[in-house]
């Protein structure tokens, strides 16, 4: 699998995605920048967490213009697995890949603490190593965390089971529906605010993140193999 990690002027969560799929997966991966045209040859797309351009106008508004970001919707429906993650989960929705938007967190204030989430849905490409209903511990690091939808785009949000992680107990940020990450329809591409590449390491404090990179690899794996022998 060979997967892009997309950098923004201001990303800075590139180089932990990174050596997630690099040391974790023992995959191959590349930096591309923001100015670049194409994703041709690539399997997975990461964006990873920052605060792009500055997050002037709000979190992600400049990026989504970002000439690499056609190819990402391109990516994105064409069936790859996109991964938005913080920084990258806000560039996901203001580029209309994910439904909804991010407020500032209730209490006004930056956050950086692990959280614990449940896993809402297991049956995903990314979450297919975790457990249903299970209790991971992820970092967060935000301070404009709040998703909001409207009552329409969470109950559809619900119907069609694209809540796949909410925070347990405590939500640190005022999220609708304790929401702390989502899917499109098609399933592919997932935005969320917590890091998992910041716990792809025991040695970071969890690891728990790890399996996210693992399963969307199986997914791959899965896939290419159905390619081969069909």
């Amino acid at each position: 699998m060979k997967t892009a990690v997309i950098v923004f002027p201001g990303s800075n969560c590139d180089q932990d995605m990174y050596y997630a799929i690099k040391d974790g997966l023992g995959e191959e991966v590349e930096y591309v920048w923001h100015a670049e045209t194409s994703l041709d040859g690539f399997d997975a797309v990461m964006i990873p967490g920052g605060f792009s351009y500055g997050d002037y106008l709000r979190s992600g508004a400049i990026a989504r213009f970002a000439g690499i970001m056609p190819a990402v919707i391109e990516a994105a429906k064409a069936g790859k697995p996109v991964l938005g993650v913080c920084n990258g989960f806000q560039i996901l929705l203001e580029a209309g890949l994910l439904p909804g938007a991010m407020l500032k967190n209730k209490h006004l204030k930056f956050i950086c603490e692990t959280v614990h989430l449940k896993t809402e849905n297991n049956e995903t490409l990314f979450t297919s190593l975790y457990k249903k209903d299970e209790i991971i511990r992820i970092p967060i690091a935000h301070g404009e965390g709040n998703y909001y939808c409207d009552d329409e785009t969470l109950q559809g949000l619900r119907d069609n089971h694209q809540i796949v992680f909410t925070y347990d107990g405590e939500n640190p940020n005022g999220s609708r529906a304790d929401i702390a990450g989502i899917i499109n329809k098609a399933g592919n591409v997932l935005g969320m605010m917590p890091h998992p590449e910041r716990a792809a390491d025991a040695l970071l404090g969890s690891d728990d993140g790890l399996r996210l990179f693992q399963s969307i690899l199986n997914h791959w794996r899965e896939s290419a193999h159905a390619a081969y022998t069909s």
